[in-house]
Order: structure tokens, then C-alpha cells, then sequence
């Protein structure tokens, strides 16, 4: 029974690598053939970035970058703060252990199995605290590129230089966002893995959901139909060359 148990959480770990590696390509492929959060958003980024060229205040683009950072800094301190609790209880999770016998809705596990699910987690949890500082770094990046970007005139550059300016500065905005999204879709999955200490099969609809979730949120949300008609302004959205949401 111990063995076939074995061979049921494995076919979980499977399952569940399975959807968030595929959601994931699947998100960075669907991004470069249609309306999307990340297309939107890089539309958006272009449209910012040729701006900044022949503004002579920038400090409101800094607070922009500023706060995106904050917000990016309170994930990765709360991702520490997780760790350590996931730690404590993987220390201690004999006693955890035995208070899940005593639940009634708790399908029969071994402690052996318990400590791997929390691993599982662990594991989950230090690569959202590493995408989430290199998301933090990628920012601190663009802060540095704005601070060197001359004061242009309009007429200084053509539009060319301010397209090739653009794009590459939004490029290195695209990877900071697109490294926070990994980490706060780590999140999302790391919630997906609590229902793996009830019950395998409610794991398996848990992921299912997650990803039904993050498609739903991704590319059919009212505010992606909203951002899609505010970008008007700056024609469709165009997807770049490496696309991931």
C-alpha cells in the first residue's frame, strides 16, 4: 500500500510540474499571436520608453520604476518569511504528522511522504525568492538606464534611434516584470500544493484550477479587454521577440 502511495505522489509531482512548465510555454507562445496582459504591457512599456526620450523632469519615471520595486521587495522579504515557516514545520513535522491522522478528511500518508510534500514546497519557494530579487535587479537596471538617457529635442533623433531606444529599454522592463510573474506564479501553484495534504486527487484539481485561473486572469480578463482599448492609442499591441507572461 506504502509503495503504491509512492507511486501516486510521484504521478502528482508530475502532474503538477507538468502543468506549470506547459502553462508556462504555452502563455510565452500565445503571447506572440494575441491580445494578452503581456502584450499589452509591452505596448504600453514601448509607448513609455519613446517618451522619456525628450522629457526633461524624470522624476516621475523614477517613482514609477520606484514603486514597481517596492512591490517586487515585499514579495521577496514575504517569500523569506515563508520559508522560514515551511522550515519550522518541516522540523517539526513529526507533530504535524500526527495531527493530520486525527483529521477525518486527510487521506492516509507516512511521515516520509509529508516531509517530501513539504520539500516539495521549500523547493517552490526558493525559486519564487530568486526570480523575485532578479526581478528586483532588472528594475534597479532600468533606473540605471534612465538616469543615463540624454535630454533629446524633438527633431534631435529620428524616429529609427527613438524605435531602437524603445525597444531595447523596453526589453530590459519586459524581463523584470516577466520575472516577478514567475514569482508570483510560483504563489499561485504553492497554493495549489496545500490541497496535496488532503488528498492527492483534490491536488490534481487544485493545479487544474490554478491554471484555469491564470488563463482566465491572462488573456480574458475584463482588464486585459480594458488595457486592450486604452492601447489603441498606440496601435495593436506587438508582441517582442521573447515573450513570457
Amino acid at each position: 500500500m506504502e509503495h503504491m502511495t509512492d507511486w501516486v505522489n510521484l504521478g502528482c509531482l508530475v502532474w503538477f510540474l507538468g502543468c506549470w512548465v506547459g502553462y508556462s510555454r504555452f502563455a510565452r507562445h500565445m503571447a506572440k499571436r494575441t491580445d494578452c496582459l503581456a502584450s499589452v504591457m509591452h505596448s504600453f512599456r514601448l509607448a513609455w520608453m519613446r517618451e522619456v526620450l525628450f522629457r526633461e523632469i524624470r522624476m516621475p519615471d523614477a517613482s514609477i520604476i520606484a514603486n514597481l520595486e517596492r512591490s517586487v521587495s515585499f514579495m521577496a522579504s514575504t517569500t523569506i518569511l515563508v520559508l522560514a515557516g515551511i522550515v519550522t514545520v518541516l522540523a517539526s513535522s513529526d507533530q504535524v504528522y500526527g495531527l493530520l491522522q486525527h483529521l477525518p478528511f486527510v487521506a492516509a500518508t507516512t511521515s516520509a511522504q509529508l516531509q517530501f510534500k513539504l520539500l516539495v514546497l521549500v523547493f517552490i519557494f526558493v525559486y519564487a525568492f530568486f526570480t523575485f530579487t532578479w526581478s528586483l535587479r532588472q528594475f534597479s537596471f532600468c533606473n540605471v538606464i534612465l538616469g543615463a538617457t540624454p535630454i533629446f529635442k524633438p527633431g534631435d533623433i529620428d524616429q529609427a534611434q527613438r524605435d531602437t531606444y524603445a525597444r531595447h529599454t523596453g526589453k530590459v522592463l519586459d524581463q523584470a516584470s516577466h520575472s516577478y510573474n514567475f514569482g508570483l506564479r510560483a504563489y499561485y501553484f504553492s497554493m495549489a500544493m496545500l490541497a496535496w495534504f488532503i488528498h492527492p486527487l483534490a491536488f490534481v484539481l487544485a493545479v487544474a484550477l490554478v491554471v484555469a485561473i491564470l488563463y482566465r486572469r491572462e488573456f480574458h480578463s475584463r482588464t486585459l479587454h480594458a488595457m486592450v482599448e486604452v492601447s489603441q492609442d498606440w496601435g495593436k499591441p506587438t508582441a517582442p521577440d521573447d515573450h513570457a507572461s
